[in-house]
C-alpha cells in the first residue's frame, strides 16, 4: 500500500486523546463489539479488537499489514516498518521506539492465547494516521491523509530494499610497475632471461594481474603476488625484439599497466657462469619458520636472485605447478631481490605478517639481467610457526 508520509500530529493527538477519554468512561462496562475502519473500509480482524484500561487493542498483524507495513515478531519484540517509519515495541513493556526515538506507551502490548495485541492509538499515530472515535456506534475510523482526490490505499507488498551501488573504482591506480627485468630497451646477449617486476605504491590483486609475452598470455606460467611477478621462459626464446605487458587491478579495482620491450640474442654473453642453477637452499622443504627468517643458498656468482614468499591456498600442488597466485594480502607477501656473492652465495631476509600455522610458498629465481641467462626457478613450501 503506497501511502503518504505526511503526518498531521496536532490533529492526530487531539483525535487520539479524545478516543482515550471516551473509551475511558467504558472501562468498567461490559465488553462491546468494536469495529475498525481503514479509510472508510471495515477491517475483518481475527481475533476482534479488545478494550483494556480504556484503550482499544487490535491484533498485531491484521492492523500492521492492512496499513501497508511489514512486521517481524520474535522473542517478545515487535519491529514494524512502513516506508521510512519504523516502530519497535516489546510485550509487557511500555517502552517503545519510533523512528529511532524513545517513546512511552500508555498500556503495554500483551498476548491473549495465540494472538499479540497492540494499542491502536499508538500504532496509528506512529504510522502517520488520523483516528476518530464514534462512541455511539463503537467505530474507530483510521484515515491516512493522501490529499484531496487521491485514490484509497491498497494492500501491496513493499519491494525489497536494494543495496546502494558501490562507488566506481578510481580512474587510475596508485600501484606502479617498477624494477622491471630486463630493463626497457635493453639488449641482452643470451636467450633465456627471467622476466620480473615489482608492484609499488599499493597492493595489486593477484587474481586480476595478467602477463603477456610477445602477445601470448603467460599468466598461468608466472608467479604473481601483491608485491610483484616473475616469469621464466621454459626454453630459449628466439633472438630479436620481445615485448612484455602487465595489466592488473589494485585492491580497490583501479587499473594499472606497464609495457616494455627488450632485445635478446644479440651476440655472445659477456660472461659465462660456472653453474646457473639454484642449490643448497635454506630453509629446506617443509621446515618450520618464524615470521622473520632468511632464505639462503647458492647460484652463479653475481646473479640477481629474487625471492618471493607468500601464503599459498593449495600447498599440495604448489611445488608441481609452473606458476601460480599466492599472498592473501600485501602484508602476507614479500618480494626481495639480492645479488649473489663471488662464491655464488646469497641471503635474502624476509618478514611475513601472516597467521601462525599458515603454509608459505617460496619461489627463488636467479638470472643474469645483462647476459640474459637464468636458472630454473625453485619452488617449495614451509610452515609458519
Amino acid at each position: 500500500m503506497h501511502l503518504s508520509a505526511n503526518t498531521r500530529l496536532p490533529a492526530l493527538l487531539a483525535a487520539t486523546l479524545l478516543l482515550g477519554a471516551q473509551l475511558g468512561g467504558t472501562a468498567g462496562a461490559q465488553q462491546r463489539t468494536i469495529t475498525v475502519q481503514l479509510n472508510g473500509q471495515p477491517l475483518n480482524l481475527t481475533p476482534p479488537p479488545v478494550e483494556r484500561a480504556g484503550r482499544v487493542f487490535v491484533p498485531l498483524r491484521g492492523v500492521f499489514e492492512n496499513m501497508g507495513a511489514t512486521v517481524v515478531y520474535a522473542n517478545g519484540e515487535i519491529n514494524a516498518t512502513r516506508g521510512r517509519r519504523t516502530i519497535q515495541l516489546h510485550i509487557g513493556s511500555q517502552q517503545a521506539t519510533v523512528g529511532g526515538q524513545p517513546q512511552t506507551v500508555d498500556v503495554a502490548p500483551f498476548i491473549i492465547g495465540a494472538s499479540t495485541f497492540v494499542p491502536l492509538r499508538f500504532i496509528s499515530q506512529a504510522l502517520g494516521a488520523r483516528v476518530d472515535w464514534n462512541g455511539q456506534d463503537d467505530v474507530v475510523s483510521i484515515t491516512f491523509d493522501r490529499g484531496e482526490g487521491a485514490a484509497p490505499p491498497q494492500m501491496v507488498t513493499p519491494p525489497p530494499t536494494q543495496p546502494p551501488a558501490p562507488p566506481p573504482p578510481p580512474a587510475e591506480s596508485s600501484v606502479r610497475v617498477t624494477d622491471v627485468v630486463p630493463r626497457p630497451d635493453a639488449t641482452v646477449p643470451g636467450n633465456h632471461p627471467t622476466i620480473q617486476a615489482s608492484f609499488t605504491g599499493g597492493e595489486a590483486d593477484p587474481n586480476a594481474v595478467h602477463v603477456t609475452f610477445d602477445g601470448r598470455d603467460v599468466t598461468a606460467q608466472s608467479y604473481v603476488s601483491p608485491r610483484g611477478m616473475t616469469y621464466t621462459p621454459p626454453s630459449d626464446i628466439p633472438p630479436g625484439s620481445h615485448e612484455v605487458q602487465i595489466v592488473g587491478r589494485d585492491r580497490q579495482g583501479a587499473r594499472f599497466r606497464m609495457r616494455w620491450s627488450f632485445t635478446s640474442g644479440a651476440g655472445e654473453p659477456n660472461r659465462h657462469p660456472v653453474s646457473y642453477t639454484i642449490h643448497d637452499v635454506r630453509p629446506p622443504q617443509g621446515a618450520p619458520v618464524s615470521h622473520d627468517f632468511e632464505v639462503s643458498g647458492f647460484t652463479a656468482p653475481g646473479a640477481a636472485v629474487t625471492v618471493q614468499v607468500g601464503v599459498v591456498r593449495e600447498p599440495e600442488s604448489f611445488g608441481r605447478i609452473v606458476g601460480g597466485l599466492f599472498g592473501l594480502n600485501g602484508t602476507s607477501s614479500v618480494q626481495v631481490t639480492v645479488t649473489a656473492h663471488e662464491d655464488g652465495a646469497f641471503r635474502a631476509p624476509v618478514s611475513v605478517d601472516a597467521p601462525g600455522g599458515s603454509t608459505l610458498g617460496i619461489v627463488i629465481t636467479a638470472s643474469d639481467p645483462v647476459a640474459g641467462l637464468s636458472a630454473e626457478p625453485m619452488r617449495y613450501t614451509v610452515h609458519l610457526r
